[in-house]
């Protein structure tokens, strides 16, 4: 991991500022990480800190293309229907709180240990969604449970989430020795285990009996107004830009009726004729300023429903995920009916149906957004960085599995060919995306669309980063100063640990990972003891994130569907994060001996 030193007290204080910034950046949501950590690699680099073989020595390293092409193999077992015949056969359909607890966090773990750990939990949030109004399971109760189920999954193994993987990828880089795919086991199965007896146990006791997103959703009718254009109306034979309809405050055109026909997602340039019924979203005060429209008047059928029987209409739930360019804009202003050809009929945050005017809300991320739009919604942005989640409202979504089978044995044979030490896990991974792609289990659009390319942006850029501590020395004196109050190995571990908690929760686990990882190296080599420790630690404690909503992507997947708010997770999370601290300190040191 040796990059040079320098003794510049210039350039340590620079790196140390900087990386203050973007520690503060992510924690009050400036931008957006992928933003923010290319600023910062520019900034090392236009700053002479890093020349560009260094700034850019993450672009090269072998766990971004691993990640990328497990990116495309897990995209092949989803497109090929593989993950719901697993679902099928492992889960089936639970019909009862206890039944749903029992049978999907187990899976939910079993199946994170080997596949990225979102598809996962999407997956599990869309089955439970579609069955909890049928069967009273209550989703509150159960959504977080499997996001940090997923998260103990994915300590299981070396591909069980991506922060394995590109620790993994510094090690061998640096000249060090890596890990095999099972051997991080030892400590994650004893994790997974105790964390899964403490989900069942506490979970009715601290979890949250509230409102999910969809049942919030039930009452949007309540914000939703129907007019009738009456013949000899002033609106007859207009578009609608020309009708005024286009920039109502505090309204939006959700849809027209028209001879029983639906027009959805309406256009700027539709004509309106007399009979059509309009209708509209929005704060309930906005409805008088339509009654001032001559030949515009309020039906007396309000008919329409969230669960309306008309084929032309489809309703979806969207979770918007962190990197999504709307963030920090109002609806208006992100043009989202343009963007996405879809109307926004309410938002959901941290628990609570927001109120007002839809088009002037401020978009956040985690958001959750009840949409209406066209058929092939779900088709178009199911893979789309855009969004955490798209789900249809009251159908799971059917998946063709006539791959499937294929798929299952692709996935099969990259396991054991890197398992047993056949081949490299880089090796195996793009052999199984290319067999993929190859036996038409994804399609060569849907290949590039599943990878999620701010996280590889994130990644390489943090490598820059990472190697900018170490370059400056910075590394060293972090080291001696945990040295200072951590003089001993067993002490020293528990620093890193707890540092790269801390550090996790603040930004992303990939980028605390790349930050503490050439430190906890530095820390093993003043101390003149086995790295492997403490590189296992970091691997452990950057993907043990349970505290916050924002610290790990399934938090805040779950957080709208669940509708759960900051503090749910602090409660149910924080005892949750001391149990795998603790089992971690205890059992690294056993097997990796110092």
């Amino acid at each position: 991991m040796d990059l040079g030193n320098s003794n510049s007290l210039v350039d340590t204080v620079f790196v140390a500022g900087l990386l203050v910034v973007v520690l503060v950046g992510l924690a009050l949501n400036v931008a957006s990480a992928e933003k923010l950590f290319t600023a910062a690699l520019m900034l090392l680099l236009l700053a002479g800190v890093l020349a560009p073989a260094e700034a850019f020595v993450g672009f090269s390293n072998t766990g971004i293309f691993t990640i990328a092409a497990l990116y495309v193999v897990v995209g092949g077992l989803k497109e090929s229907g593989a993950t719901q015949v697993l679902r099928r056969y492992l889960v089936g359909s639970p019909k009862n709180q206890a039944s749903a607890s029992f049978r999907v966090l187990p899976v939910t773990t079993l199946l994170s240990a080997v596949v990225n750990n979102t598809p996962v939990v999407a997956m599990f949030t869309t089955l439970l969604q579609s069955q909890s109004k049928r069967f009273s399971i209550q989703l509150s109760s159960i959504l977080i449970p499997v996001s940090y189920a997923s998260i103990l999954g994915g300590t299981c193994t070396l591909i069980g989430t991506s922060t394995n993987l590109v620790v993994d990828g510094m090690l061998q880089q640096g000249g060090y020795t890596g890990f095999g795919l099972f051997e991080i086991a030892w400590v994650g199965v004893p994790i997974a285990i105790l964390g899964l007896i403490y989900i069942f146990l506490a979970g009715r006791y601290l979890l949250p009996d509230r409102e999910s997103s969809v049942e919030q959703f039930d009452q949007v009718r309540e914000y939703l107004v129907e007019m009738m254009i009456q013949p000899g109306s002033e609106l007859v034979r207009k578009n609608i830009q020309e009708a005024g309809l286009r920039n109502l405050p505090g309204l939006f055109l959700v849809e027209i009726e028209r001879e029983e026909q639906i027009i959805s997602a309406v256009r700027p340039r539709t004509v309106l004729e007399a009979g059509d019924r309009l209708v509209f979203a929005g704060s309930p005060e906005s409805v008088l300023e339509l009654r001032n429209i001559h030949g515009l008047v309020l039906a007396n059928d309000q008919r329409f429903k969230l669960n309306g029987a008309s084929s032309d209409r489809r309703l979806f739930e969207a979770v918007l995920s962190p990197s999504n360019p709307m963030i920090g804009q109002t609806i208006r202003e992100a043009r989202f009916r343009h963007r996405y050809s879809a109307v926004v009929l309410s938002v959901s945050r941290h628990g609570q149906r927001l109120r007002g005017k839809l088009g002037e809300l401020v978009l956040c991320e985690g958001d959750t957004l009840l949409l209406e739009a066209q058929k092939g919604f779900l088709m178009r942005h199911r893979n789309s960085r855009d969004f955490l989640l798209v789900s249809k409202l009251g159908t799971p979504p059917l998946a063709d599995e006539t791959k499937a089978l294929p798929a299952l044995a692709i996935f099969t044979v990259m396991l054991v060919a890197s398992g047993t030490g056949m081949t490299s896990i880089l090796v195996s991974s793009i052999a199984a995306a290319g067999a993929m792609l190859a036996m038409k289990c994804i399609a060569y659009e849907d290949a590039g669309k599943s990878i999620d390319y701010s996280i590889l942006l994130v990644v390489a850029c943090a490598f820059g980063l990472g190697a900018a501590v170490e370059k400056v020395g910075l590394a060293k004196d972090i080291a001696n100063g945990l040295l200072a109050v951590a003089d001993s190995p067993l002490s020293a571990l528990i620093a890193v640990y707890l540092a790269t908690v801390l550090l996790t929760e603040m930004m992303t686990n990939n980028a605390a990972a790349i930050i503490m990882l050439p430190i906890c190296l530095k820390t093993a080599e003043v101390l003149g003891v086995n790295y492997e420790p403490f590189a296992i630690a970091v691997m452990v404690a950057a993907s043990a994130s349970f505290m916050t909503p924002t610290g790990y992507q399934t938090n805040l997947m779950v957080m709208g569907p669940g509708g759960y708010r900051f503090m749910d997770y602090v409660k149910f999370g924080t005892p949750l994060s001391i149990i795998v601290a603790v089992t971690s300190i205890s059992v690294i040191p056993v097997v990796w001996s110092f």
